[in-house]
C-alpha cells in the first residue's frame, strides 16, 4: 500500500513537470533567454526556497547547511553541472518538440541518474537486488527507445511544412545531440540529491517530517543550476542585445508573462517536491528507492508524450509511429512495478 501511495505522489509531480512547458507558449514578446531565466527564478529559487521552509525553519536550515558544509557544496556543485542539462533541456524541446525532446533527454538521464548513485551508495549491481535494478532500468530504456523510434518515424512521415507547423525550429540531428548532452548532465541532479543525504538525515533529526526532508537538498541543487543558467542567459542578453527587454514591456505583457513564468516554475518544481514525498513511502535502501529516479523519468516521458498528442505534434506521423509510441509508453508504465515483482 505504501508503495502505491509513493508512486501516486511521484506521478502527480511528474504530471506537473510534463505540463510546465505549456504555459511558456502563453508568454508574449520576450526573447528565449529572458523568459527562460524568469521561469527559472521561480522554478530554481522561489519555489525550492518555499519547499525548504516547509521542511525546516531558517535557523535550522542555516545550522544544517553549516554543519554539513561539504555535502552542501557537493550538492551545489552537481547542481551547476545539472544546470547545463537543464539549459540544453529547454533547447531540446525547441528543436525536437515536447514529445521527442523529453524522451531522448530523460532516457539518458534515467540510466545515469539511477545507476551511478546506486553504485556510489554501495549497491552491488551483480547482487540479486542489483540485477533487479538493472532489469528495471533496461526495461525503462527499451520503452524510451521505442518512444524515440516513434519520433524518428514521425520525422520521416511528416513533410517539412508539417514539421515546422508542429515544431517551429525542428532540427533532428542538432536536437538529438543536444538532448543526449542534456540527459547526461541532467543526471547530475540525482547525484546532487545523493550527495545531500546527510543533510536530509540531519533535517529529520532536527524534527522535519520525512515527507519534506529532501526539500533542503533540492534547494541546493537547483541553486547551482540557477547559477549556470544565469551566466548563459546573461551572455545571450548581451549577444542578442535583449538586456532591458523585460523592463521595456508594457504592464499587460509584464503581468501576463510573470504569471505564466510563475506557473511554469511551480509545475516544474512539483516533480522534485513529489519525488521527495513519494520516496518517503519507500523502504530506505530498497530497490524501489534506488529505482525512484527512473520512475520519475519514465512518468515524465509518458506524460510529456500525452501533451505531445494534445498539442498535435503527432498529427501526420502515421499509424506505425503512433503504434510504437503507444507500445513504448505501455512498457514504461510496466517498468514501474518491476521492483515489486521479485
Amino acid at each position: 500500500m505504501n508503495t502505491i501511495i509513493g508512486l501516486f505522489i511521484i506521478a502527480l509531480g511528474s504530471m506537473g513537470q510534463s505540463s510546465s512547458y505549456v504555459p511558456i507558449n502563453k508568454i508574449k514578446e520576450w526573447s528565449w533567454e529572458n523568459f527562460w531565466l524568469m521561469q527559472g527564478i521561480f522554478a530554481w529559487l522561489v519555489f525550492p526556497l518555499v519547499g525548504a521552509f516547509i521542511s525546516s525553519s531558517l535557523p535550522d536550515l542555516i545550522e544544517i547547511y553549516s554543519t554539513h558544509s561539504s555535502a552542501a557544496w557537493q550538492s551545489v556543485g552537481f547542481g551547476v553541472l545539472w544546470g547545463i542539462g537543464g539549459l540544453t533541456f529547454g533547447l531540446s524541446m525547441r528543436y525536437l518538440g515536447i514529445a521527442m525532446g523529453q524522451s531522448v533527454a530523460l532516457g539518458t538521464c534515467a540510466a545515469f541518474g539511477t545507476l551511478i548513485p546506486a553504485v556510489m551508495s554501495g549497491m552491488n549491481l551483480l547482487s540479486p537486488e542489483g540485477l533487479v535494478l538493472l532489469l528495471a532500468v533496461a526495461v525503462t530504456l527499451v520503452g524510451i527507445a521505442l518512444v524515440g523510434y516513434a519520433g524518428s518515424l514521425r520525422s520521416k512521415n511528416m513533410s517539412e511544412e508539417e514539421k515546422r507547423k508542429a515544431i517551429k525550429d525542428f532540427a533532428l540531428k542538432k536536437g538529438l545531440l543536444i538532448a543526449l548532452l542534456s540527459g547526461v548532465m541532467s543526471a547530475c541532479f540525482s547525484l546532487g540529491l545523493n550527495a545531500g543525504i546527510p543533510i536530509k538525515e540531519a533535517a529529520i533529526a532536527n524534527g522535519a517530517k520525512a515527507l519534506f526532508a529532501q526539500n533542503p537538498v533540492t534547494l541546493l541543487v537547483t541553486l547551482g543550476g540557477f547559477v549556470t543558467n544565469f551566466v548563459y542567459c546573461t551572455y545571450m542578453n548581451r549577444k542578442n542585445k535583449t538586456t532591458g527587454e523585460i523592463k521595456r514591456s508594457s504592464r499587460s505583457v509584464l503581468i501576463n508573462n510573470l504569471l505564466f513564468c510563475a506557473l511554469a516554475g511551480l509545475l516544474w518544481y512539483s516533480q522534485f517536491f513529489g519525488l521527495g514525498m513519494g520516496q518517503s513511502f519507500f523502504e530506505p535502501g530498497s530497490v524501489m528507492m534506488a529505482f525512484s529516479w527512473s520512475i520519475l523519468m519514465s512518468l515524465n516521458v509518458v506524460f510529456s508524450n500525452v501533451w505531445g498528442i494534445i498539442l498535435k505534434e503527432w498529427v501526420g506521423a502515421g499509424k506505425k509511429a503512433v503504434a510504437f509510441l503507444v507500445i513504448g509508453m505501455a512498457i514504461l508504465i510496466f517498468s514501474l512495478i518491476i521492483p515489486n515483482l521479485f
